[in-house]
This record gives C-alpha cells, structure tokens and sequence, in this order.
C-alpha cells in the first residue's frame, strides 16, 4: 500500500492552530473536523512553539543562516583534508634517510 503524505500550506497549519485554540474544542474533535491526520495539530504547534527562524518552511527549504553553516562545514571539511595531506607530505621528506 503506498501511502502519499499529504502537504498543508503554511497560511492552513497557523488557521488550524488559531481555531484549535480560540475553538475550545478537543484537539481530537478539531483535526478530524479539518480532515488531517491525529497527530497533525500538537506537531505544529511544537513546531511554532520552538519556533528558531522562519516557521512551516517547508521540505527543501533552507534560510539563508542554514546555507551557509553547510557552506562553513563543507570549506572546514576541505581544509581539514588538505591539512591532513600536507602533514602526511611533511613526514615522508622530514625522514632522514639510511
């Protein structure tokens, strides 16, 4: 059985979470009522609770903060690497030879 994940708009998941809690209905009784899944409604609200950028961003979408932590990473990576080359390229001349 293949299962589609279904994708909710960031305007949707912040109405859903305004209506849950302006509502006073159980979180239950309101993700069944808007037709998503049990679970949907508490995990967004974590997500906006801990919110730490740009909340609902969506699958593939990194801020600009995130790009280039992974461009900081990938560059100390390289250096790490060639670091590791030249000490190697150090050792084999600094031997004295027999």
């Amino acid at each position: 059985m293949d299962k589609h994940r279904k994708m909710y708009e960031k305007e949707f998941k912040l109405n859903a979470i305004r209506f849950y809690e302006e509502s006073g209905k159980r979180l239950r009784d309101v993700e069944k009522e808007l037709g998503i899944g049990s679970g949907c409604l508490s995990h967004w609200r974590k997500e906006l609770r801990d919110d730490k950028g740009e909340v609902f961003r969506g699958n593939g979408k990194i801020t600009e903060e995130q790009k280039k932590v992974y461009q900081l990473e990938r560059e100390n990576k390289i250096l790490r690497e060639e670091c590791e080359i030249l000490k190697k390229v150090v050792g084999m001349f600094s031997k004295p030879s027999r």
